[in-house]
């Protein structure tokens, strides 16, 4: 039925042009953004899935930058560690020649106290980032001999965990100013000359060439050299600690491209399909732009009926 009250045609070409132009905006959306779900309203589950990922990967990146921060500490404490063995085979190496009759001990306790003050230098000045893990005031109300390094952020069932690694620097300590328990500072008694020393404080320039000096001399080479093996197995803990660290970086920066990778898959827009889409939704709105032009001509051709 030909009507100029109601065109059919007019009005069915209208809606497909304005579907053509709802999807053709949802297109270009697309490709301007560069996503496919850039809001909630694009789809709800992938939307909240994403923006919770990308918090988390922030969170990410802060236990990257921690994890940074605790490898420079560690490797500054080790640095420290084994600048001291150096010099505290130094020190052994004075005291054994000083083990030689006739030799002038007050010139060899000379160097060794140099040496001594050296290695005060090198505990007191192991510091990173305000940390010291080799000389410490374990009487300090905030004191803590176990260390932790955030390692990691994860979640699970909606629960957040925080994982650390430890470090207990108890064993690392050379010196601890409040009870002189440290490796370097920690005293014992000579069996002869009942004297207290530590290897910070060790003193032979009054040993004589007596069996009972000599044996007090000889107790404190094996003092010494019982500090470098306590001082080797702390380097070699931190040394295990610091490769975990490093290996937990890496994994950290892994994960971290793992999960922007998981985040594309689900919100990203696939260029090389929406570039083809809008080329045929380009040339569906032309087509039914035409369709319309067309419909609308129908009423003209019904004024030709009333033509004489």
């Amino acid at each position: 039925m030909a009507s100029i009250m109601t065109n059919t045609s007019a009005m069915t070409a209208l809606q497909s042009l304005g579907s053509t132009n709802r999807q053709l905006s949802i297109t270009q959306a697309r490709i301007s953004t560069g996503f496919r779900v850039a809001d909630a309203e694009n789809n709800a589950a992938y939307w909240s899935i994403a923006t919770t990922m990308r918090s988390d990967n922030g969170a990410l990146s802060t236990v990257k930058d921690a994890l940074g921060l605790g490898a420079a500490t560690l490797d500054v404490a080790y640095t420290g560690l084994n600048k001291a063995i150096d010099v505290t085979k130094e020190i052994k190496n004075k005291l054994v020649a000083a083990r030689q009759p006739g030799i002038d001990r007050d010139k060899v306790q000379t160097e060794i106290l140099e040496l001594q003050n050296q290695l005060r230098s090198v505990a007191d000045s192991s510091i990173f980032s305000g940390e010291n893990w080799l000389s410490v005031d374990s009487g300090q109300p905030n004191y803590n001999a176990s260390k932790t390094i955030v390692a990691s952020f994860s979640r699970a069932n909606g629960e957040v965990t925080i994982g650390t690694i430890s470090v207990d620097i108890t064993t690392t300590e050379l010196i601890d100013s409040d009870d002189q328990s440290g490796i370097l500072d920690s005293e014992d008694t000579t069996d002869n000359g009942n004297e207290d020393y530590s290897i910070l404080s060790l003193d032979i320039s009054t040993i004589t060439d007596t069996n009972d000096d000599l044996q007090d001399l000889e107790q404190m080479i094996s003092w010494v050299d019982e500090g470098i093996g306590k001082m080797t197995t702390a380097a070699s803990n931190l040394g295990a600690v610091k490769q975990r660290t490093n290996m937990q970086k890496e994994f950290v920066s892994s994960l971290m491209d793992a999960i922007s990778r998981g985040i594309g898959t689900l919100v990203d827009a696939d260029m090389n399909e929406e570039s083809t889409k809008l080329q045929a939704l380009q040339v569906q709105q032309q087509l039914g732009v035409q369709a319309l032009s067309i419909a609308n001509q129908n009423s003209q051709q019904i004024l030709s009926l009333f033509r004489g």
